[in-house]
């Protein structure tokens, strides 16, 4: 009893640790005053800084607050839970002031653990916000998804493959309960082998597989979110830059039609003259079908 004593004393000791390490929030600023920030919350019961989260509740919060779950970009080999909020400040101050609660997580890169790791860190970090829902404050029957970029990818392969009983995607012994009511795509590959670069092993893309995709088209099946949609998925708002050199937007357009002869709501914006990420993401027109996406779904 002793040992087993010493050793949860340890595990408690190595998560204060790690939390003291992390550095300061450096977005916290950028959200409205009064925000009630909970961060580098373990979700995974260990210690690695990959598994980390940071959940941010609206001044005045009400109990079952609809949530939004924010998963970042990098190619999946960069970044962490604050990339791709610089840039969207406008767009999450609204969303807080209009009373959904935002959690931003990390996950491994695929440098560091190939790809199924990744989405299993996602649904690993959904089934904590879920299972943690009362705890926080909000409705874990409210949860809608956005994602940037390799994010977008992530968000959108979590929501669309929820109903296909795909157990790889998740780590043992975790909930599965969690649904999505909506998901916020912004301009993620959706197609691995249709992607410019996917004859390239050492592409991002390729990196995520292990493999060039083109190559490896079994591979790259199981890591594209067009592989599994079907008309029980949830709805889509999905946007994409006009001029994005990093991923086309054909990635997008693609996805939509497939959503769409699939029966699935799915609204698709090009954003005009826009490169792959930016302020322009941000302007008041976009940000206002954002929110009424949002509204109208986690209502």
């Amino acid at each position: 009893m002793k040992t087993v004593r010493l050793l949860f004393l340890l595990f408690l000791a190595l998560q204060s640790y790690v939390a003291f390490c992390q550095k300061p929030n450096p977005m916290i600023k950028f959200f409205p005053e009064g925000t009630t920030l909970h961060g580098n919350i373990p979700y995974n019961n260990d210690t690695l800084s990959k598994h980390l989260l940071d959940i941010y509740l609206p001044p005045n919060a009400k109990e079952k607050m609809p949530l939004v779950v924010w998963v970042h970009g990098g190619g999946w080999l960069v970044n962490d839970k604050y990339a791709d909020m610089s840039y969207m400040k406008s767009t999450i101050s609204e969303m807080l002031n209009s009373g959904f609660a935002l959690a931003s997580i990390d996950y491994r890169f695929a440098s560091q653990a190939v790809f199924p790791a990744l989405i299993q860190d996602c649904n690993r970090a959904l089934s904590f916000l879920y299972d943690n829902a009362e705890k926080y404050g909000f409705d874990k029957n409210r949860i809608a998804l956005m994602g940037f970029s390799a994010g977008g990818h992530l968000a959108t392969l979590m929501a669309l493959s929820k109903n296909n009983k795909m157990d790889a995607f998740f780590m043992p012994n975790t909930s599965k309960a969690f649904t999505f009511k909506a998901v916020v795509d912004f301009y993620g590959p959706s197609d691995l082998v249709s992607l410019n670069s996917s004859e390239d092993a050492k592409s991002p893309e390729g990196i995520l597989i292990g493999a060039a995709p083109i190559e490896r088209p079994d591979l790259a099946k199981i890591a594209s979110p067009v592989t599994y949609v079907d008309k029980n998925d949830p709805p889509f708002l999905i946007i994409h830059g006009e001029k994005d050199q990093s991923v086309p937007n054909r990635q997008s357009k693609l996805l939509h039609s497939w959503l769409r002869i699939s029966g699935v709501q799915s609204e698709l914006i090009i954003v005009k003259d826009a490169p792959h990420f930016g302020v322009m993401f941000d302007a008041p027109d976009i940000r206002a079908q954002i929110l009424r996406f949002l509204k109208e779904k986690l209502k």
